[in-house]
């Protein structure tokens, strides 16, 4: 990739990244709050948040769902257009070996990607109710932690290495309680 080509990727996710937060520290900035000031969720997210106004967060609301929406399923596609295009270049490795480790790694590495973003889109489309904000709280846990911490999971067990000790080390405590 050219430096310059990558120098812009960089910028304009910084940039719409920083726009997104800034629409929404702004129009929640300038909600009342008049309930408690607790909030029952892990992060200081959103939805959540807007739950402790006094007033119309339709707009807030909206935002959310347009916006989040908006930039999610535009990266979404993103992504599942270069795997298609990798998908394809792949059909062209010779070797039946090689093809099936490359497959290999972009199913584990698709999979990742569906589990973030289909948690993230139940998350962040779905209308703000009682019931919801628990069940965010739920689907958060899952694409703020559970999904980061696969990654290395993921690339670690790809290591043949790492392979060969992880069974090594189980095998000897297997034995050792068979033999106990």
């Amino acid at each position: 990739m050219a430096r310059a080509v990558c120098l812009q990727l960089a910028f304009t996710s910084w940039l719409i990244g920083s726009l997104y937060s800034l629409s929404h520290t702004v129009l929640t900035s300038r909600l009342p709050f008049c309930k408690m000031n607790k909030i029952t969720h892990f992060i200081c997210d959103i939805k959540p948040l807007l739950k402790l106004a006094c007033t119309d967060t339709h707009l807030n609301e909206s935002l959310v769902n347009i916006v989040t929406g908006s930039l999610g399923f535009i990266t979404f596609v993103m992504i599942i257009i270069s795997y298609t295009f990798i998908g394809i270049h792949l059909q062209n490795i010779r070797s039946e070996q090689g093809r099936s480790k490359a497959f290999s790694t972009c199913t584990s590495h698709l999979t990742v990607v569906l589990l973030f973003f289909g948690t993230a889109f139940c998350t962040y489309l779905s209308p703000v109710t009682k019931d919801s904000l628990e069940q965010d709280r739920i689907t958060a846990v899952l694409f703020t932690v559970i999904t980061p911490a696969l990654n290395p999971i993921i690339y670690a067990l790809r290591n043949k290495e790492v392979k060969k000790a992880f069974r090594r080390r189980y095998f000897i405590k297997w034995i050792k309680s068979i033999c106990d």
